[in-house]
């Protein structure tokens, strides 16, 4: 049975791996649909692969990068003729996700987000932090191969670097916490659960294509998901949300309409980047605050069978037998 095993194991790695790379790759077409060009540079304001390989190294370990790579690899190919920026560009998008990975491990990262700090660690170290390699590298390298003018790169870097990062806050939850949502508890309100996605299917769209200034509509309904689904309810009505804005952006219309490309891209990264926290962190804190007040319920529970054990004068359960009283008993 071992050597079977050990004979399996490079089969398994060599399937997740390739699994690693479809699932890179699709993302990235999908980022490419509604893409916004900055200075000749193509820049998603939501980038899924970062979100797609960062949960890939946290669910199943560093030996899948290759997937990565190659998953990278196939969307530089897509874009554009590969050549030396290409290389370069590869390395980029393969060192911000590892560098994701390790840094989420030294701070002891827990990949059911039960947790406020994991929530925190995602954010700063996963998201904002690690994402720096990529969009550094990358703005760099347009500018040395003369794809980009020197003047340009902070235009390139800082939507290069909000896309990456996005994509870890609003794709690696919903990957991290798939498994959580096979529980029987959250399938016990499919009632709420078909009134939030009826509300949320009327009013999220209405509030990104309508002329006004109605984005903020859509906060209540990340707060409703929130209190009642947790982190996967809140995390698909942020994704929603931002996948809805970003067309309207890239379409100029509704609140993005007759505004500068600055002005589209800032307001646009602003609200991605308010609907993820929102939702992230909300969810965490009440999560944390379900955790702790089970955890109470749990020891409350014990305490009174000891003590109903202890008044019936029967042993405690689990506990130390106790000692029969007698004439010379202390």
């Amino acid at each position: 049975m071992v050597a079977r095993r050990d004979l399996r194991t490079p089969a398994v790695y060599a399937l997740r791996t390739l699994a690693v790379a479809v699932c890179y790759y699709a993302g990235g077409r999908l980022g490419l649909l509604y893409e916004l060009r900055v200075d000749g540079s193509v820049v998603s304001p939501v980038w899924p692969p970062t979100g797609i390989a960062v949960a890939s190294l946290l669910l199943l370990g560093p030996r899948v990068w290759p997937g990565i790579a190659l998953g990278a690899l196939l969307v530089i190919a897509h874009l554009t003729d590969l050549g030396p920026t290409s290389l370069g560009l590869l390395f980029a998008n393969t060192a911000a996700p590892l560098c994701a990975y390790w840094l989420l491990r030294r701070a002891g990262f827990r990949t059911d987000l039960g947790r406020l700090r994991d929530c925190l660690s995602l954010v700063f170290l996963g998201g904002f932090a690690a994402m720096l390699v990529s969009s550094t590298i990358a703005a760099g390298l347009l500018v040395a191969s003369g794809d980009l003018p020197s003047g340009s790169f902070w235009s390139v870097w800082l939507p290069w670097w909000v896309g990456d990062a996005m994509g870890v806050l609003l794709v690696a939850p919903l990957l991290l916490v798939l498994p959580r949502v096979r529980s029987p508890a959250h399938w016990s309100r499919w009632k709420e659960a078909v009134g939030l996605v009826l509300v949320a299917g009327a009013v999220v769209p209405f509030a990104t294509h309508s002329a006004g200034s109605l984005l903020f509509v859509v906060y209540p309904l990340l707060i409703w998901s929130a209190l009642r689904f947790e982190l996967p309810g809140s995390m698909l009505c942020a994704l929603f949300a931002s996948v809805l804005a970003t067309e309207a952006a890239a379409q100029r219309s509704g609140p993005f309409a007759h505004v500068s490309d600055m002005q589209i891209m800032v307001n646009l990264h602003a609200f991605n980047a308010a609907a993820a926290l929102t939702a992230l962190l909300l969810s965490a804190v009440i999560t944390e605050q379900h955790n702790t007040r089970r955890s109470v319920e749990r020891a409350c529970k014990e305490l009174v069978e000891v003590l109903e054990h202890l008044t019936a004068g029967e042993p405690a359960p689990h506990g130390r037998p106790q000692r029969e009283e007698g004439p010379g008993a202390r």
